[in-house]
């Protein structure tokens, strides 16, 4: 551990040596043309959100330190760092971030899936509708109106729809940590967590659409509602009865992990588009995609090749061999959906989080009111989600109320939608993400020393469980 903070401080040091070449007067005029510095910031953003690991040795997620290293990126501005803006404005650095938000909502679904969300049971089901409409209500009716009055309803709208999701990849750490997974408030919480997703999405999608069209009546947000279930619905419905059959025809042209990532990612990309075409946000569809594809719709990928292989080298054998051979294959077989779509997450998703750190104006700080507000904003978003705990039925609801705290990427996304649709102005944008760094901050220690106080007897019979 004493080695390892001299190495951080030499890649820091490194890197902005590196950063002094490159931005050099000689190498700027050498990069002068446009196409070819969005490699440069695009490098620039990667490396940095790396950085931004270096949270994990205080045992925090990896995506506040990308946020982090964000916001200080993009406070290089007030110091007269004239590229800071520039990689802003950058249409391809925007449009990867873009395109980062759509594969982490496709990730959350692969994660996901509607046999999990029937087995939670209605505790989870009532804890995550607890723990999205308090907060919505909560951040619609009281924080809106009160401490900004004269904003739009559409930005009410927005401002309680960003306190509604729940970051499961934080919360699961955590109890992975403790090892933990399998007590009833972990189960409850990542049960509700999954649900509050969906729910989220089903809200964005309809602020969303309120937004974009100025107006709120009670016939359009009935429309709009169903609209997103339908969609959702009817994603699930033909996705399950298509998928397979879809698979099976690439599948005959080749069966290799190449084109199982292809199905699967273009998939991904052609709900988004079907999301944007009926209204809703692209994320949307992502996020269906990657709910409806299963690993047993890919079973004509990698095993049978496989297997086959195996059968062939081992010359004739009996139908019990076979299928001794084909549970050893899927035993050891690793190139899930997952894994094949890990490494674009690891591409983009960063630059998703470090641009939205960087759309932080810092010199908002210097406004009370601004303070005051990201303060007030996260009191709420972390009282919505207590409140949900009272769900949880005879278990530890603090555990499960902390569970629920951290909003972490998700709420980011309904941030910048707000921000590109022009309802959420700079300062309130930046409220948000204050919001989303202080409750993902601020749960992580707590729910360790909730966890710290569980009966060792309790624990034993978990790791025995486990």
């Amino acid at each position: 551990m004493r080695r390892a903070a001299p190495r951080a401080s030499s890649a820091l040091v490194a890197c902005a040596a590196l950063a002094a070449v490159l931005f050099s007067s000689d190498a700027w005029a050498a990069g002068s043309d446009a196409s070819a510095r969005s490699f440069l910031w695009i490098a620039v953003i990667i490396v940095a959100a790396k950085l931004g690991a270096l949270v994990e040795r205080v045992r925090q997620p990896v995506v506040l330190g990308e946020i982090v290293v964000g916001v200080l990126l993009g406070g290089l501005a007030l110091a007269g760092f004239g590229f800071v803006d520039e990689i802003r404005s950058d249409a391809v650095v925007r449009f990867l971030g873009e395109l980062g938000a759509v594969v982490l909502l496709f990730q959350i679904g692969l994660e996901s899936n509607v046999r999990s969300m029937r087995r939670v049971g209605p505790r989870a089901l009532s804890v995550a509708a607890i723990g999205v409409a308090a907060p919505f209500v909560l951040g619609t009716y009281l924080v809106g109106p009160v401490l900004l009055p004269g904003m739009s309803f559409a930005t009410y709208l927005f401002l309680g729809a960003a306190l509604t999701a729940t970051s499961v990849g934080i919360t699961g750490r955590v109890f992975r940590d403790a090892g933990m997974l399998q007590r009833p408030e972990a189960q409850i919480v990542l049960g509700a967590a999954v649900i509050d997703d969906v729910l989220g999405l089903v809200i964005l999608a309809v602020v969303s659409s309120i937004a974009s069209k100025g107006a709120v009546d009670a016939a359009g947000l009935g429309i709009t509602v169903l609209q997103a279930l339908g969609f959702l619905a009817g994603a699930l419905a033909l996705g399950q009865a298509g998928a397979p059959w879809l698979n099976r025809g690439f599948a005959a042209i080749n069966r290799g992990a190449g084109m199982k990532f292809t199905v699967a990612i273009a998939l991904c990309l052609a709900f988004a588009y079907v999301a944007h075409l009926i209204g809703l946000a692209p994320i949307v569809g992502a996020f269906a995609a990657g709910l409806i594809l299963d690993e047993v719709h890919f079973r004509n990928f990698d095993a049978p090749h496989i297997r086959d292989e195996l059968i062939a080298a081992v010359g004739e054998a009996d139908a019990r061999t076979r299928d001794r051979v084909m549970r050893v294959v899927e035993r050891h077989r690793v190139r899930h959906l997952e894994d094949l779509v890990e490494p674009v997450g690891h591409f983009l998703v960063p630059i998703f989080f470090v641009l939205a750190g960087m759309q932080v104006n810092l010199e908002v700080l210097d406004d009370p009111s601004t303070v005051a507000l990201a303060a007030a904003l996260t009191a709420v978003a972390i009282a919505g989600k207590l409140v949900s705990g009272l769900a949880a039925g005879s278990v530890n609801r603090w555990i499960v109320g902390w569970g629920m705290v951290p909003r972490g990427e998700v709420g980011l996304i309904f941030a910048f939608v707000g921000k590109d649709l022009g309802v959420l102005d700079d300062q309130l944008f930046s409220t948000i993400v204050m919001m989303v760094i202080g409750t993902t901050l601020i749960t992580p220690p707590l729910l360790a020393l909730l966890l710290r106080r569980v009966p060792k007897e309790a624990r034993a019979l978990d790791a025995a469980r486990a």
